[in-house]
Parts: C-alpha cells; sequence; structure tokens
C-alpha cells in the first residue's frame, strides 16, 4: 500500500507516518512549504516527502496520483484568526476530497476529534472548531468514498502510555472526556486502513491502564 498522508508534519501526522513504515508501507508525506519534517522521518525509506499547500487542487490531485488511500490528520492550530478551524477542518477537508475522487483514490479516513459537532463545549471558543469539525466529516460521509472517522479524546504527547494502556473504542456520541497518547491514535488509523469493517464507521478513542489491549477488528467484530 502506498499511504498519503496529510499533516504529516503535525504531532500526530508524524507518528502515522512513523508507524506505517515500520508496517513496511510506502508513505508519501505531504507537509506546507514551510512545515519541518520531524527528526524521527528523516532519511526513512520507503518515505517520500511532498511539500504542497492543500489549496492547490491541481497539485493535490498530481500528488495523490498513485496512492491507495489517503490518512488526513491536518487540524487547525490555535491562533487570532478564528476562521482557522473553518479554513482547516472544513473547507480543506472539502478539497482533499475533491482530489481524492479526481486521482482515484477510494479510501479516506479522518483523524476528527471527540464531540465533534457539539456546540456548547469549551473548545469552541476557539473559532467553533468542533462545529467545523463536524461539517468535514459530513462531507466526508456524503462523498461516496470508503471512509473511517476516528475520533480522540484529549491527545497526550507520551507515548510511553501507548506500551501500558489499551484503547476503549465506542461508536458515536458516546464519550466525552479522557485521553489517549497520539501514538495509539496513529495505531488505530492504520488498524481501520486494514480493517473493512471499519468503513463506514466513526471510531471514538480513549485509552485506559484498566482496559486490555484489544484490536480494533475484534471490536468491531463484537459490534457489528
Amino acid at each position: 500500500m502506498t499511504l498519503a498522508i496529510t499533516g504529516a508534519s503535525g504531532k500526530t501526522g508524524w507518528r502515522i507516518a512513523d508507524e506505517a513504515l515500520k508496517r513496511g508501507q510506502a508513505v508519501r508525506a505531504i507537509l506546507r512549504a514551510g512545515s519541518v519534517l520531524p527528526v524521527a522521518l528523516q532519511g526513512r525509506d520507503q518515505l517520500e516527502v511532498v511539500r504542497l499547500e492543500l489549496g492547490d487542487a491541481g497539485g493535490l490531485r498530481q500528488v495523490l496520483q498513485g496512492c491507495d488511500a489517503l490518512l488526513i490528520a491536518t487540524g487547525a492550530r490555535p491562533s487570532i484568526d478564528l476562521a482557522g478551524p473553518l479554513k482547516v477542518d472544513a473547507l480543506a477537508i472539502r478539497d482533499q476530497l475533491a482530489a481524492c475522487k479526481a486521482a482515484g483514490v477510494g479510501r479516506v479516513v479522518l483523524v476528527s476529534s471527540l464531540c465533534a459537532g457539539r456546540w456548547l463545549h469549551p473548545l469552541n471558543l476557539f473559532g467553533l472548531i468542533l462545529v467545523w469539525k463536524r461539517l468535514g466529516e459530513q462531507w466526508l460521509e456524503a462523498s461516496g468514498l470508503d471512509w473511517t472517522i476516528v475520533r480522540p479524546g484529549g491527545l497526550s504527547e507520551d507515548d510511553s502510555r501507548a506500551q501500558d494502556e489499551g484503547v476503549v473504542y465506542s461508536g458515536p456520541d458516546t464519550q466525552e472526556s479522557n485521553s489517549i497518547p497520539r501514538r495509539l491514535v496513529a495505531r488505530v488509523c492504520l488498524d481501520a486502513l486494514e480493517t473493512t469493517a471499519s468503513i463506514g464507521r466513526i471510531i471514538e478513542v480513549t485509552s485506559s491502564p484498566s482496559q486490555a489491549p484489544t484490536p480494533l477488528q475484534q471490536w468491531l467484530g463484537a459490534e457489528s
């Protein structure tokens, strides 16, 4: 599989690329012009780095040619631009989906957020971010592509937690709090790509030391 990753220089995106490379996948990491490639990815075999603005529709379509799937790990960052979440978490998702269709990429996994679509939430003080994340999700759901949406809870930089905690899975609009290390989110995203039962599903994920490690495929089988 050749996996394209947008937001590949971000804190979750680079971990997704790292985990994909460990699984033997070829990765096309799509970064903005000013983004810095994390040290952990530099010099890695089977990694192709492409610098591109997501608003470049023609360029994005060309970059996605030959890819089997797109993993969207873009996300608005806190700034004084309150329109940032609209641009990144909604409009840029729409542009990426259009590029997938034009390039013949039929499989998409989107990293969203717990509580996406919730109006009364403190995170919405940052440009209604959860509202725009849900709009991006809805565009993906209506795209006709084979999609999976992963909604993580609070994101932790502590990768060591990934060795000691199991993932708590649920369907949409079930979990409201708790956290999960970004490393586990990366693994869930890749597991979703490898599991056809995840297609058309919204999967909420947090983690806990008291949760026994459970493969995504096993949880999906129990839910069906």
